[in-house]
């Protein structure tokens, strides 16, 4: 079984973090990362899910701004995340 990412309790306040299924509910951490996370958070996200589902998630929010949306395919796709 893989190890859960560790994304910080405040991203997540309203679920019980103890039964949390991060791989079933996948899209609710990756869009709480990219919208609220640190550079940390953005690394824990990467290593956790693959990024075509990374980037899938970021098609498919209605949460994410165009302006977030840009961003992030551009970070992602580019070596500045594991640069810093």
């Amino acid at each position: 079984m893989k190890q859960k990412p560790n994304i910080p309790a405040f991203l997540l306040w309203e679920y019980d973090l103890k039964t949390f299924n991060y791989d079933k509910s996948y899209k609710i951490v990756i869009e709480r990362v990219l919208q609220m996370g640190t550079i940390a958070d953005w690394k824990e996200m990467v290593n956790y899910y693959p990024t075509v589902k990374i980037l899938e998630t970021i098609e498919w929010s209605a949460q994410i701004e165009k302006s977030d949306k840009d961003f992030s395919k551009l970070f992602l796709k580019s070596d500045m995340l594991h640069a810093i």
